[in-house]
């Protein structure tokens, strides 16, 4: 896994322009005997197809695909530029982040860069650093509020067991063997009372002893009794911040809709859609994408402006990730949904162009965006 570290990071850089940066990370990534001579004129290349600005004053240099037999190893050279860079069409980049992949690895740095770039704050934050440990922290997204625990692997459906305090242990130690809870949150999850919802369900909620907010729902395989109320399905909340809240938010409309019994017999995705209100709904179509190293900038960067054409609505889901649909109009969503060579992505679009909005989108995949 590449994982930025301090040694990367090149604080107080200072260069004319974006040629001149770009030629200097080369410099350092040749001299480190990442990469030979030849790789920076990939680079340049690269720039002149496509700014590799992202946003926030983050650019993120790399070569082509003609200039990876270029790269002795993976790796990336932080430049860090506190006066700024101009970047062309009027974006300034206060870091940029030079790549040298041999493949895909590549995609764990961008995933990473998503989280930062999620945080308004950010542009200002990697201006005014000193010190390499806070812009690693930075761009890792160390010091952004994680994201609520609650995919596919959050459930364990139909498990033999219909004693109530034997499900929440069940579902508390699932957030604890995910590392998000410890077992004083497991203890109060037993030991205090659980609030009735209804039609079988239970809710218990803890803010004990955690380092994330997390969600586990167990659902009995047959029905159980409780204080003369049934038990089929006990939802456990790991309570760190408020990313719940929104969970929270779709059990209330549930409730008031009388739409318990479709939460219980729903499956796990169908689960995360009732309770986060994610529910996506318009055209949909299916693409394999054959590019060798997935969803890098490049291609990603393609995918988004041909999605940009149309005035539709449209998300899109990687089938072998968590499933979560993300705006196809935004390059950072896109990229943080880590794309792999044959992933399956789904698009959903919404709008008077969504049928031509997917033909584009089927057509730019088969051509391999670019590449």
């Amino acid at each position: 896994m590449l994982i930025l570290t301090t040694q990367d990071i090149h604080l107080e850089q200072k260069a004319t322009d974006k040629s001149s940066a770009i030629a200097a990370i080369a410099a350092d990534l040749t001299h480190s005997g990442f990469v030979e001579d030849k790789y920076v004129q990939g680079m340049l290349e690269r720039e002149a197809q496509a700014s590799t600005f992202l946003g926030n004053g983050i650019a993120i240099p790399h070569g082509t695909p003609g200039t990876r037999q270029y790269v002795k190893k993976t790796a990336v050279c932080v430049h860090h530029f506190p006066q700024g860079v101009d970047w062309g069409n009027g974006n300034t980049v206060y870091v940029a982040i030079g790549i040298a992949a041999q493949s895909d690895e590549h995609l764990e740095i961008l995933k990473q860069l998503t989280h930062a770039l999620s945080n308004d704050d950010v542009e200002q934050q990697i201006k005014s650093v000193t010190q390499a440990q806070d812009l690693v922290d930075i761009l890792s997204g160390k010091n952004i509020p994680k994201d609520l625990i609650f995919d596919e692997k959050s459930f364990l459906l139909d498990f033999p067991a219909t004693d109530l305090t034997q499900l929440l242990a069940v579902a508390a130690g699932m957030l604890k063997n995910r590392q998000i809870a410890q077992g004083e949150f497991v203890a109060e999850i037993i030991n205090q009372p659980p609030r009735y919802l209804g039609s079988g369900v239970w809710l218990a909620v803890s803010n004990k002893a955690l380092t994330q907010s997390g969600i586990s729902i167990v659902r009995a395989k047959d029905k159980g009794m409780y204080q003369d109320n049934p038990v089929k399905l006990v939802i456990v909340i790991a309570a760190f911040d408020r990313t719940y809240w929104n969970v929270i938010d779709g059990l209330t409309v549930l409730i008031y809709q009388k739409n318990l019994p479709k939460l219980i017999n729903a499956n796990a995705m169908q689960m995360i859609t009732l309770l986060t209100k994610e529910e996506k709904t318009g055209e949909k179509a299916i693409f394999t994408i054959t590019n060798a190293h997935g969803l890098h900038a490049r291609p990603g960067a393609t995918l988004v402006s041909v999605v940009k054409k149309f005035s539709a609505d449209i998300w899109v889901s990687n089938l072998e990730g968590t499933g979560q649909y993300v705006k196809a109009k935004s390059l950072m969503k896109v990229i943080g949904l880590g794309v792999k060579k044959g992933n399956r992505l789904c698009f959903l679009a919404k709008g008077k162009d969504a049928k031509e909005a997917l033909e584009a989108i089927g057509q730019a995949i088969a051509d391999r965006l670019g590449e």
